[in-house]
C-alpha cells in the first residue's frame, strides 16, 4: 500500500474513534498526578496555573462554538462513522485556519493537562494531540480534495492547517447561530468540567489523603449537568431546532 494511502486509511481509523481520547488522557493523567511532585507549587502558582488552566479551556470552547454556529449543515458534525461535507467551508473562521474544530479540542483538553500542573505531561499530550490529529487532517483533506478538486486545493493554499492567520479573513457568510451552540456543545462543556474535577479531586486525593465533595469543581459538574438535562428537554420540544443547521 503506497504511503499516502497507509496515511488516509490510518487518519479515518482515528477519525472513527477520537472520541476515545479524552477517556485515555483520564487513564494516564492517574499515574501522572500520583508521580508530580507538588510540594513545590506554592498556593500563589497553583491559582495562577488553575486561571491559566481555565483561561485556555474557555478559548478552546470559544473557537469550537463560533465554528459550529456559522456553519451550514453537513459540516462540523460530531459524526464519527465517515467523513461528511455538503458544502466547503471557506469563510469565517475557516478563512483563518482549515481546522478550527481541532483546534478548539486541543485547547478544550490542554486546558485540563495544564491543570494537573505538570509541564511533561503537558509536552507529551501536546505531540501525541499532534501526532494523531495530523493524520485525522490528512485523511479529511484528502476526503475534501476528491470531493471539491480545485476549490479545496485553492483555499488551503492560503489558509493554514492550525495556526490562525487573519491575513486573508472573509467575512462569515452563514448568520452566527446561538441556537446551534446550545444544541451541539453543551455536551462538551460536561465533559470539560467533569475532567478539572477528576484531576481536583485525584490530585487532592494524592496529596492529602482525602476526598472533598465540597469543592468548586465538583460545583461546576453538577451545574454543568442541570444544564444539560435542560437543554435535552429543550432539544426534544423543537425549540433548537434550525432550517439549514446540522
Amino acid at each position: 500500500m503506497a504511503l499516502i494511502h497507509s496515511f488516509e486509511k490510518s487518519g479515518n481509523t482515528l477519525f472513527r474513534n477520537r472520541g476515545r481520547m479524552p477517556v485515555i488522557l483520564f487513564i494516564i493523567a492517574v499515574p501522572v498526578i500520583y508521580f508530580t511532585d507538588y510540594s513545590y507549587i506554592t498556593n500563589s502558582m497553583a491559582m495562577a496555573l488553575s486561571i491559566v488552566a481555565i483561561i485556555v479551556s474557555l478559548i478552546g470552547f470559544m473557537v469550537r462554538a463560533y465554528a459550529i454556529a456559522t456553519t451550514p449543515k453537513g459540516t462540523s458534525g460530531r459524526n464519527t462513522s465517515e467523513q461528511v461535507a455538503e458544502s466547503l467551508n471557506t469563510s469565517g473562521i475557516y478563512s483563518t485556519l482549515r481546522h478550527p474544530l481541532y483546534l478548539g479540542n486541543y485547547l478544550m483538553w490542554i486546558g485540563i493537562v495544564i491543570f494537573t500542573f505538570n509541564i511533561y505531561f503537558f509536552l507529551i499530550v501536546s505531540l501525541a494531540f499532534w501526532l494523531y490529529y495530523e493524520r485525522i487532517m490528512f485523511a479529511e483533506e484528502r476526503f475534501l480534495e476528491k470531493k471539491f478538486g480545485d476549490n479545496y486545493l485553492e483555499w488551503s493554499k492560503t489558509v493554514p492547517a492550525f495556526i490562525p492567520s487573519f491575513t486573508n479573513y472573509k467575512k462569515n457568510e452563514i448568520p452566527f447561530s446561538f441556537k446551534s451552540v446550545l444544541r451541539r456543545e453543551y455536551s462538551g462543556v460536561l465533559a470539560t468540567t467533569i475532567g478539572f474535577a477528576f484531576i481536583d479531586l485525584l490530585r487532592l486525593y494524592f496529596t492529602e489523603n482525602k476526598i472533598e465533595w465540597q469543592r468548586i469543581t465538583v460545583y461546576a459538574v453538577i451545574a454543568a449537568l442541570i444544564i444539560v438535562v435542560i437543554m435535552k428537554i429543550i432539544k426534544n420540544t423543537g425549540l433548537l431546532k434550525e432550517e439549514g443547521r446540522s
